[in-house]
């Protein structure tokens, strides 16, 4: 993501491909590209604190190209994972691979550069209040050391990538919470990770603001090849993210369009959680198909109604996009 193209209005992409068919074959590609090494893999994985089972035989795998929804109520279990792949936590039976590399029991010094590949955007923000947009999104590039004419560059298009690149002075304080967010992702971009990591990131985030927040995840999956875990209580962001994908214009722009029921969005996929234990995972279709007592409540539970075709979960209320 360090290049002119990558994250401008015309990402890079084998060609053009404004049509449904093009779709489909960048979703194959993608699919096929991440095949042979997964960017995130959970095998077995185990974890307790105190008498309390957090996590109890979790396995799945994020490709590059792909989102993994982590769906849970509170106390689900669905933040540990993110703590897992950061190595914050260590399993106590099972194990941890990232980009095909058991990181299970690494330490500080070997996570390193392990956690260079990954870029974090937490719940509240997570912005240094006392620095400016810009040194916000560059405090992982000086950290490295990266020269500043290079930190400059790289700053500038990922604030385009998530249309700020008019706010590059301001502070914190002046953003709105959804423009907070957008930073936050623009700083998690920085230093070209494979894997983004994203914490409830829409929570207190107003309908069409949230949908905004989505649309930022599907171009990285979509126009990046990037893996993205995205942890969230919320159906709405579940039906943004499984419903809708990115395509480039004849003029380099940016869209996105509903799937339909033409396409059906084969590297998003949900991974539900209760109580630690695996209780789904698969598509947004099969979920919204599941007999299981506890998912069909969770679903009536959030306000979603499946559509009368009986397909894929609509939100009673359309999210829509902001001005």
């Amino acid at each position: 993501m360090t290049d002119e193209n990558s994250l401008s209005s015309s990402p890079t992409l084998p060609d053009e491909r404004t049509d449904e068919s093009a779709a489909v074959s960048a979703v194959v590609e993608a699919d096929e590209r991440g095949r042979t090494s997964p960017a995130v893999e959970f095998r077995d994985v185990h974890l307790s604190f105190e008498d309390k089972k957090v996590l109890d035989g979790v396995g799945f795998t994020v490709r590059k190209g792909e989102i993994k929804i982590i769906l849970s109520g509170s106390g689900g279990g669905k933040s540990t994972v993110l703590k897992l792949i950061l190595g914050l936590l260590k399993p106590e039976e099972g194990q941890v691979l990232i980009d095909g590399e058991d990181v299970t029991n690494y330490g500080e010094t070997e996570l390193e550069p392990v956690r260079k590949k990954i870029g974090m955007v937490f719940q509240e923000g997570g912005l240094f209040d006392s620095l400016s947009v810009y040194d916000n999104v560059a405090y992982r590039l000086h950290e490295r050391g990266v020269p500043e004419d290079d930190a400059e560059r790289e700053v500038r298009l990922l604030l385009r990538f998530v249309n700020l690149e008019g706010e590059t002075d301001k502070m914190p304080a002046e953003l709105s919470g959804g423009m907070q967010k957008r930073v936050g992702i623009a700083r998690a971009l920085a230093g070209d990770p494979q894997i983004i990591l994203f914490d409830e990131p829409t929570a207190g985030l107003d309908p069409p603001t949230a949908h905004t927040i989505c649309e930022l995840v599907i171009k990285l999956r979509d126009l990046e090849d990037v893996a993205c875990v995205f942890v969230t209580h919320e159906m709405d962001n579940v039906r943004n993210l499984t419903t809708e994908y990115a395509v480039v214009g004849e003029k380099g722009e940016v869209s996105f369009k509903e799937e339909g029921k033409k396409l059906c969005l084969s590297n998003t996929e949900i991974l539900m959680l209760r109580d630690g234990r695996t209780i789904f995972s698969g598509t947004n279709e099969e979920l919204s198909r599941s007999e299981d007592p506890y998912i069909q409540n969770f679903l009536r539970g959030t306000e979603m109604e499946t559509d009368a075709a009986g397909g894929a979960p609509r939100a009673a209320a359309e999210s829509r996009r902001p001005a």
